[in-house]
């Protein structure tokens, strides 16, 4: 299949250049003696989880239960949800989970920890630290101990370890303050992490980092595994506000519907096919652009001089302005290498919220 065959918006992933920022990421924690498991929320595709592991993640870090379900179905079994699970409806499809998974879930409260342990299965839990991110996690310190303890009282749990995500370092711009910013925090984790091995706990996963701070947090002292996810992407959010430098492999292909003037482009994707949420769009291919403004349908692109192209039924790629809320928009990522069709795949995560 030719490029020309596809029908837009339509989401393009660059494979050489998505296997590239892979193979830097395991690059940077095979050098640091650190374990990769990869965030899925960005991508929520079983194809690039199954890439991301065999370039050598551990496992799959992801978001929400639905997320963890897709993963198992699709034969990934060892799997962190990031985030608290609460209600007895999630508490029972959690359980159900754990007969085709073997999943770790992220606590922070004692009453959390009853209820999962009344669920009756033998699971997995970290509990999650507050670095600086401030919002869901328990302070460093004692506190953390004190669950440990709570924790160990039920037989159906086993206590595995601590997470956090230190994303208050990620748009640091300065390199030496961002790295110093990133070693307190995770400093804080390791120690929470060191306070339980002293009061009798096995702690086998510090689990923390993202691609904000990839540079910086595998080579942190007592981390033994990062969640770095949307590096394999590099949006302009994470490109602008975060420094990343790697090359960037996801676009969303348009087509050009309307020149009312000179100056102005008009294409068929907007705000249902590309976010704006952390960051604008970037039009590739076409001239000084001055400004670019999102409808629900459609996106405006002035120019800073009158050119005649592109032209109507032309195509343009943006670069998205943020993966994680582009990706859920769409229902299938096509997969290309050396510019040419070689795969689509089917976003298997799309609207899994709950």
């Amino acid at each position: 299949m030719s490029l020309d065959a596809i029908d837009t918006p339509a989401l393009l992933l660059d494979l050489d250049k998505m296997d590239a920022n892979i193979a830097f990421v395991a690059g940077r924690c095979r050098e640091s003696g650190v374990n990769w498991r990869p965030h899925f929320k960005g991508h929520k595709t079983t194809q690039i989880a199954k890439a991301q592991i065999a370039a050598g993640a551990i496992g799959i870090t992801c978001a929400k239960l639905g997320e963890a379900e897709v993963l198992a179905d699709a034969g990934i079994k060892d799997i962190l949800i990031a985030n608290q699970i609460v209600g007895p409806i999630k508490i029972a499809r959690l359980m159900k989970l754990l007969d085709s998974a073997d999943v770790i879930v992220s606590v922070d409260s004692p009453e959390n920890v009853a209820a999962l342990a009344a669920g009756g299965k033998k699971l997995r839990v970290v509990i999650e630290v507050n670095t600086g991110m401030n919002r869901a996690g328990l302070e460093p310190g004692p506190g953390v101990v004190a669950l440990a303890d709570e924790i160990a009282r039920y037989s159906t749990l086993r206590f595995c370890g601590v997470m956090s995500w230190e994303v208050h370092a990620a748009a640091i711009a300065d390199p030496a303050e961002k790295e110093k910013v990133t070693a307190q925090a995770i400093g804080m984790l390791t120690a929470s992490a060191d306070a339980c091995r002293a009061a009798g706990h096995d702690v086998s996963i510090v689990s923390c980092g993202g691609t904000g701070t990839l540079l910086y947090c595998t080579k942190q002292p007592g981390v033994t595994e990062v969640q770095i996810g949307g590096a394999i992407f590099n949006d302009e959010h994470y490109r602008l506000h975060f420094g990343v430098t790697l090359p960037q492999s996801l676009t969303i292909l348009t087509t050009v519907t309307s020149r009312p003037n000179p100056t102005r482009v008009v294409v068929d994707a907007g705000r249902k096919a590309m976010s704006w949420d952390a960051g604008m769009p970037r039009a590739l291919g076409v001239p000084a652009v001055a400004s670019l403004k999102l409808s629900a349908e459609h996106a405006q692109i002035e120019l800073e001089v009158p050119s005649a192209t592109p032209r109507i039924g032309d195509r343009v790629q943006f670069v998205p302005g943020y993966t994680d809320t582009t990706i859920h928009l769409h229902e299938e990522i096509v997969a290309l290498r050396g510019g040419a069709v070689e795969a689509v795949w089917q976003v298997a995560g799309r609207g899994k919220i709950k």
